[in-house]
Parts: C-alpha cells; structure tokens; sequence
C-alpha cells in the first residue's frame, strides 16, 4: 500500500479537519527568504493548501508538485485566480526539475515521505546557490494536557484498531547538513487546540492509518473514543509544537 496515495481519498476532510501553521512561522519564512515576486518557490505536495496562502501572498512565482489527482484538482479551484500560483500533477521523486531553479523549496509535513538521500541531494540541485530548504509540520501531543483520558483513548487504541498496515515514515531532518547544505536554523512554535468528540474523530480520521481502517473494527474504534471523550466533558485538548527547519545552500 503507497500511504502516499491515501490522503487523496478525502480531499474535502483533509481541507477542513487538518490544522493550520502559525502567522509567525510564515514571517520568519518571508523575511529568511526574502520572499517577492523575483523569487521562484516550490512547495512539495501541498494536499490542499494548509500552508499555501501565505506563500503565494508574498507575490513570489509559486510552484507545487502534487502526486494526488483529487488534491491537484482542489488546489486548482482553490488557488486558481493567483496569477502567481502553478501547479504539477506529479511524483516529486521521478520528476525532472531544471537545476539551479528555485530560490525556495519547502515542505509542510510531506518530506518524510520521501527518501532522505532522494530528497535532499535532488533539492540541493533544484536550488540555486544561496536558495533554501524549509521543512516544517505539526507534532501533536495529546498526553500532557489529558491525563486520565489519554489512557482511556490509548486502551480503545489496543482494542479496536488493528490496521493491516502501519505508518512508519522516519525522518532525521538534521541530516541535512550532510548533502551540502548549511546555515542550518531551527525554530518552533506552540498552539493549542480544544475539540469536541466529533471533531477530534474528524481530525484523526485524516490520518493515514485511520483512512484505512477498516471493519469490523473501524465502527467500534470510533464508537470508542467518542464515548470516552464525551465522558471528560465533550472535550480533549491538544498541544501542538510546530517546527521549522531551515538551511541553505551555499553561495
């Protein structure tokens, strides 16, 4: 099964339910890059934009590469009257980009995907000299605020979801000052989230695990976990830490 081909199954849930990045990750993108129109962007697999706007907003010649059909349509009603705004119905693995083209590449959550070796040597040579790489994503930590509800959660877990495959996308984003790149920069930033039962369902049921969840367990898994949410107020808290990585190639 090619998990990357998952999340185009949902393209309307996956625009709705998946959260969004902070205001100032995107400043400190903007003025590190020195993002405007005489800049060249590529975003790698957009989905459906969750980190999209922002980018376009500076007027810089923006570009995405898109494996998924269903995501590629989407962005193409959702973006389609920037003048500014391209994109490519590909595998970014296979596909011949020009060298030395891109003042900015960057990924929202999708490099992991991607072998580290392919990744960062072919967009090293994707970039011109003095052009960055930007990685970030959202990592999710719904222990630290929920106490006895995470362990309530975590029990449904090991009773009802048993999936015939399971997520196991790895990648040490500091390796990247192994394939040429430097000025390696990290930063982060915190939000919160507090959701209701059935948006919490909502949520996690665009993670690609859960889109393949099937039955007879996919009904008493989230039987399960609305029952448990409702039971600690209708509620569960979610802190997220959203992390940037950022590097460039030399002059």
């Amino acid at each position: 099964m090619d998990f990357r081909k998952t999340f185009d199954k949902i393209p309307e849930e996956f625009e709705m339910y998946r959260p969004r990045y902070c205001e100032e990750l995107f400043d400190k993108l903007s003025s590190a890059c020195c993002l405007d129109s005489g800049k060249m962007v590529l975003e790698i697999g957009p989905g459906t934009g969750q980190a999209t706007e922002p980018i376009l907003l500076t007027g810089c010649n923006y570009t995405a590469i898109e494996l998924g059909e269903n995501f590629t349509s989407f962005m193409k009603r959702k973006f389609g009257t920037y003048s500014n705004f391209k994109i490519i119905n590909d595998d970014f693995e296979t596909y011949n980009f020009p060298d030395n083209m891109y003042d900015l590449v960057f990924s929202a959550a999708t490099i992991q995907w991607i072998p580290e070796k392919i990744a960062f040597t072919k967009i090293f040579q994707m970039l011109k000299p003095g052009g960055y790489l930007a990685m970030f994503m959202t990592r999710s930590d719904e222990k630290s605020a929920n106490g006895d509800l995470h362990e309530k959660i975590q029990e449904v877990y090991t009773k009802h979801f048993h999936v015939k495959q399971e997520y196991s996308c790895k990648l040490n984003y500091e390796n990247v000052i192994n394939y040429g790149f430097q000025n390696f920069s990290f930063y982060e930033w915190k939000k919160e989230r507090t959701l209701t039962a059935d948006e919490y369902i909502s949520y996690i049921g665009t993670h690609c695990e859960h889109i393949t969840l099937e039955e007879p367990y996919k009904s008493a898994f989230y039987s399960g976990i609305k029952d448990v949410i409702m039971s600690n107020n209708n509620q569960i808290k979610i802190i997220d830490t959203i992390p940037l990585y950022l590097v460039q190639k030399p002059l």
